[in-house]
């Protein structure tokens, strides 16, 4: 199991976060931390809490909700092929992100591609065309 510093066999919890890329800095960490975002062994846990080899993560981002094993410790933000060596996800949580993905996926969408932003000059004539025909 990975030491990737060799003076740290503790790491505080919001440097893991951000050393292991699950935010992109420590403040985000902190913040996901304090909102309860994160759970460490079970248990709520602060910016301040070490973390050890071994101990069980839940972590909810953005992009997911991870179950996490800490594998390695570092405080230094690396390559992202670094960060990958630092834990290694549950079977479920992989299956269960997997899974919302293509749920996500199969949800439709009722926005039409041109939408975003002003209209164009034809999607506005096809506009005035349409609600014309509804008048009358």
């Amino acid at each position: 199991m990975p030491v990737h510093d060799e003076a740290a066999t503790k790491v505080r919890l919001d440097k893991w976060l951000w050393a292991a890329r699950f935010f992109k800095t420590r403040s985000m960490a902190t913040e996901a931390i304090d909102a309860g975002h994160v759970h460490l062994n079970g248990d709520r846990a602060k910016p301040a809490r070490t973390v050890k080899i071994g101990d069980r993560l839940r972590v909810l981002t953005a992009h997911g909700e991870f179950e996490l094993a800490v594998q390695g410790l570092s405080d230094r933000r690396g390559p992202a092929e670094v960060a990958r060596t630092l834990y290694a996800e549950t079977p479920d949580s992989e299956a269960r992100r997997a899974q919302q993905a293509l749920d996500r996926e199969l949800v439709p969408t009722f926005e039409h591609p041109l939408s975003k932003g002003r209209p164009t000059k034809k999607w506005r004539r096809q506009l005035h065309d349409f609600s014309r025909k509804q008048q009358g």
